[in-house]
């Protein structure tokens, strides 16, 4: 007889309010869960119920749909009702990206899976090599033990960082950004996860996350926010077209084909399940630099998103330096225009007068003594200087870094395309390439002539304030004093002339930092597109401004040119997609037809190399609502031969366990049902089913095809299964279960199981022993 094994609670806390729809879900890898606090705030917390962050979306309408967290637990995806998936970083409250997955109103997201695959083919003869990196060999003995450590030197040369050596990228102002990433990149811990450097130990690793919804549609994507794009299936009946929606995923680390778990979407509660493999042929056909293809390309999608909030940011300050002073000259000029002593003179020219003469028109002076006076001059100081210096520090702790290291990755995705230019595998040329390059050079040249302008513009204005203070000072004296007198000796008369020139009307910060009307926009796009390269077109553009001739090209201005790098990548974006979703294909079709409503269900996957060919063996165990003492258990078998799924047998096994209900049932390692069986009159206890020993009698199975039971009584279930006792008191009854499998990435964590009790905010969490698990938890 199996003596049963008591589990051991680690936490318990309460859930107020409770879960929404039930979304709770307990992150992989460190002691933090996830919930819908209501239908419309997602809330983090650890588990002695310290909150770490609630969140909910600016339209109070935006309810959650689905929780997810990914594999080694660094971000969680959280589907809302406006159609977004958006990921949620470990390091911030704020979405970190955002895929729009479906239409608000006609569709909803049903179902989120985040799997982990490893590309490239895994047939034939392998070559074992030291995993260990370069640095690693140098800084170690060559040759350890007498043997001769093999370093796979191009896969090092593949996978090294470039970026590391540049500076951090510094974080953004809280205010001045716009749209979802406004707050995104303001601050430091928040950058660092993000644009954390690629790992050479993720090179044989490629996260896919699929999203469901319940018109049918499929969304994939691939690390974290590649899009590859979204497929719609249909269960093609003879009768008819049953619209179906998916609601649940599972999949392999070495199977590039997944297995996705439909129901029909117009029943809220279904009878059958429908099994439809979908081969991601491009995971193993791909090159081996899919890994570092996806990163970089994502990478890249995450500096331009920098980039636009940097450009908003830098519009934005140096706005903010004209209004002010524009408002102030604005209402002398309106009063020298009254006045009609002057003709046409502004406040320029008067001025200028006053500089060069030291005489000062009436107008003037009662405007700089009464209207502007010593505060307005100080508002007017700040508004300036303050804004020059912030668009300073954009320009080159944010702008110019950022465009740098776009440049590094460019210059990694020019290779790859040179290096598979003969083939359509990678979705872009290098042709593209260039092209894109080059409009980064064209914003590193527009960036550092911004900085050079900014420079020279704040040193002018200093002088140009001095003197103004100068003269508010002088003329609301009725005579000069020595002190005054010496200031304006120690004057630089020059620079104020100069502001007063060429700054003060317009500054030349205007030919790079405004708004561009549709109109010439789309013009100058078409005079790019001719053939002449945009760099060329910008230095012919910018010598006319430095010679003073009048230009109204728009080929220097930071709005025009970040747009159109935008344009260009996503085409290159596109075209990487393009490439991947053609080799994307749905393979044959496993209806799991009961008798009676299914109420709990869990898949998994596992696989049999056997030479050229995988058999993939997906188990679905479900429980259905009139018989709930029985657990059937499905094994669907098919061959996968070069990616591609071939035809699907299904075999079933069914057991009843005792008098017993069945609350839940989770599959956990590669060779454990879990199954929450609560006997009558016994403690609450958790069954381990060995669901790959033949011992369980699987049988061919078709589909609406009668199925024989294996009937056991409830000695006969703790004596032939490992069982464990869950220790609750009488009235805590779960309505659902989840379990962790053990992981040592921060820190050594035991295998869990989590309940959520019947009242739905009982939450208990336990320690499942290990040595049941031994096998697995090493392996």
């Amino acid at each position: 007889m199996t003596e049963p094994i008591e589990l051991t609670l680690l936490s318990e806390s309460r859930l107020d309010p409770k879960p929404h729809n039930g979304l709770l879900t307990y992150n992989p890898t460190i002691e933090l869960f996830a919930g819908a606090a209501g239908p419309k705030t997602l809330q983090i917390w650890r588990s002695n119920s310290q909150v770490v962050t609630k969140t909910s979306q600016r339209d109070e309408r935006d309810s959650l749909e689905a929780l997810r967290w990914k594999a080694d637990g660094q971000f969680l995806a959280v589907g809302w009702s406006d159609g977004v998936v958006r990921l949620m970083g470990l390091e911030t409250n704020k979405a970190v990206h955002q895929m729009p997955i479906c239409e608000a109103g006609k569709s909803r997201i049903t179902c989120i899976g985040w799997a982990r695959n490893s590309p490239g083919r895994r047939s034939g003869p392998t070559f074992t090599s030291s995993t260990a990196p370069w640095e690693e060999l140098i800084s170690h003995d060559l040759f350890p033990s007498g043997r001769k450590a093999a370093a796979d030197l191009p896969r090092e040369l593949t996978f090294l960082e470039v970026e590391t050596a540049l500076p951090k990228l510094s974080p953004l102002p809280v205010s001045g950004g716009s749209g979802d990433d406004s707050f995104v990149f303001t601050t430091r811990s928040s950058l660092e996860f993000l644009f954390r450097p690629f790992s050479p130990h993720d090179g044989d690793k490629v996260d896919v996350m699929i999203v469901g919804t319940n018109d049918g549609q499929i969304h994939i994507s691939i690390y974290d926010s590649f899009v590859i794009g979204t497929f719609k299936y249909d269960l093609q009946q003879p009768s008819r077209n049953i619209p179906l929606q998916l609601c649940h995923h599972a999949s392999h680390p070495d199977l590039s084909t997944h297995m996705l778990v439909f129901k029909p979407s117009e029943e809220p509660k279904a009878t059958s399940l429908y099994l439809v493999p979908i081969d991601l042929t491009f995971i193993y056909s791909s090159p081996e630099n899919l890994s570092l293809l996806a990163s970089k390309t994502t990478t890249l999608q995450k500096l331009l998103r920098y980039v636009k909030q940097v450009e908003t940011h830098m519009m934005h300050e140096w706005q903010s330096t004209r209004d002010l002073p524009t408002r102030f000259l604005n209402n002398i000029n309106r009063t020298l225009r009254e006045s009609k002593n002057y003709s046409e003179m502004n406040i320029g020219q008067a001025m200028y007068h006053s500089v060069v003469t030291g005489h000062t028109f009436p107008e003037v002076r009662e405007w700089l003594v009464d209207q502007l006076t010593e505060r307005g001059h100080k508002r007017w100081d700040k508004a300036v200087v303050s804004g020059l210096q912030a668009l300073r520090s954009l320009i080159h702790e944010n702008f110019l870094p950022a465009l740098e290291r776009i440049g590094i990755i460019l210059s990694r995705l020019l290779g790859i395309s040179r290096f598979h230019e003969s083939k359509a595998e990678t979705g872009f040329t290098s042709t593209q390439i260039t092209r894109v390059m080059d409009i980064v050079s064209c914003l590193m040249l527009v960036g550092n002539k911004i900085l050079l302008v900014v420079m020279e513009e704040l040193e002018l204005f200093q002088s140009f304030s001095i003197w103004l203070r100068h003269e508010i000072d002088r003329l609301a004296v009725s005579s000069s004093t020595d002190e005054l007198t010496e200031k304006e000796a120690t004057m630089e008369h020059g620079k104020i002339l100069a502001y007063i020139q060429q700054y003060m009307p317009a500054s030349p910060l205007q030919y790079y930092l405004s708004k561009i009307p549709a109109d010439p926009s789309e013009k100058g796009r078409q005079q790019a597109e001719s053939g002449s390269s945009l760099l060329e077109l910008l230095t012919k553009q910018l010598k006319k401004q430095d010679n003073g001739q009048s230009d109204e090209g728009i080929f220097s201005q930071v709005e025009f040119l970040c747009g159109y790098l935008e344009d260009k990548a996503n085409i290159i974006f596109e075209g990487i997609a393009e490439a991947e979703k053609r080799s994307v294909r749905f393979g044959q079709s496993t209806a799991l037809e009961l008798d009676s409503n299914i109420s709990k269900f869990d898949v998994t996957m596992s696989t049999i190399s056997d030479g050229d060919t995988s058999r993939a063996l997906t188990y679905t165990a479900l429980v259905t609502e009139e018989s709930e003492s029985s657990v059937y258990v499905f094994r669907a078998t098919m061959g996968v031969l070069n990616g591609i799924s071939g035809p699907v047998t299904t075999e079933v096994s069914c057991m009843v366990l005792g008098d017993g209900k069945v609350l839940d049932l989770k599959f956990i390692y590669a060779d454990s049902l879990l199954v929450l069986w609560a006997p009558k009159d016994q403690p609450l206890r958790i069954i381990r089913i060995p669901h790959k020993s033949e011992d369980l009698g699987y049988r061919p199975y078709t589909s609406g095809g009668k199925i024989t039971p294996h009937v056991l009584n409830n000695g006969q279930v703790t004596s032939a299964l490992l069982n464990f006792t869950v220790p609750c008191e009488p009235n805590f009854v779960p309505v659902k279960m989840e379990v962790k499998e053990a992981r040592s990435e921060r820190g050594k964590i035991s295998p869990r199981v989590c309940l959520l009790g019947n009242d739905l905010q009982t939450y208990k969490v336990f320690a499942l022993p290990e040595d049941p698990f031994g096998g697995a938890v090493r392996n």
